[in-house]
């Protein structure tokens, strides 16, 4: 079979309905050759249901990034659909949290048990989901890929949310020097809003969304996932072979905008 990502296997985090941009990962890699198996979290039925979208159902594995047992069992569970052999080529990660009042404007008075929240199931994550399936990875060397929204500005009312993606990009460059040895890659896609099923729960979305609709130099539609979806799937081919540490920003050019 001939494609991008011909005869890879791939995890992808975070698909919950066929609007996400973990969806469309998952499409696009199967479209591109790689066998493909998902997470889920919490209303896993509704996963396995839009499991079966894809050109082709993939298996539904149940993770809590913040189940150590999940975590530890992660590997095990992966194996089961990839065979006594199984190896990963790919971890997509697509998963982020916070809970209500670490959004909306309320920075100034969030506790920090709302912030260790939305810190470990954003950013700490990425690293506590790549070592659970490092020993899959490191048989052939891999890529992960995590879902990043821009962490350099403080955006109108994300709140505790930037923090976590703040931290979610620091974390991806200490993952990428301590793995780079063993021929893991580790990169981030910047997108632009998705108006997905997490885009809902964040109060004050559309005033977040205008922005896009104002200065994306070459446009942007938050209708689309696929531009951002094309990304990681890029990322994870063989065509970034030294590339690690990265931000690479599908955003419409918004991120490099003066104000």
């Amino acid at each position: 079979m001939s494609g991008l990502l011909a005869g890879k296997r791939i995890l992808v985090t975070g698909v919950l309905t066929d609007a996400s941009i973990a969806f469309h990962v998952a499409r696009l890699a199967q479209e591109e050759g790689a066998e493909v198996v998902l997470t889920g979290f919490g209303r896993l039925s509704l996963v396995q249901r839009i499991a079966k979208r894809l050109p082709k159902e993939a298996p539904v594995i149940e993770l809590d990034v913040q189940n150590q047992e999940h975590l530890d069992g992660l590997a095990d569970a992966v194996s089961a659909h990839f065979g006594d052999d199984a190896s990963l080529d790919g971890v997509v990660h697509s998963i982020g949290f916070a809970p209500q009042d670490a959004l909306g404007g309320n920075f100034l008075n969030t506790g920090w048990d709302s912030v260790a929240t939305a810190v470990e199931v954003s950013a700490y994550s990425l690293k506590s989901l790549t070592m659970a399936v490092l020993p899959l990875l490191e048989k052939r060397g891999g890529s992960v890929v995590g879902m990043d929204f821009d962490a350099q500005v403080a955006w109108p009312k994300y709140d505790w949310m930037g923090v976590a993606k703040a931290a979610l990009e620091s974390t991806s460059r200490y993952l990428a020097r301590d793995l780079g040895s063993r021929d893991i890659r580790v990169n981030l896609v910047s997108a632009g809003p998705i108006k997905s099923m997490a885009a809902k729960s964040i109060p004050g979305f559309e005033e977040l969304a205008d922005v896009w609709n104002t200065r994306a130099p070459i446009g942007w539609d938050l209708a689309d996932p696929e531009p951002a979806a094309r990304g990681v799937v890029a990322l994870m081919s063989d065509w970034f072979p030294k590339t690690t540490g990265e931000i690479v920003h599908v955003d419409g050019g918004v991120h490099m905008m003066g104000a």
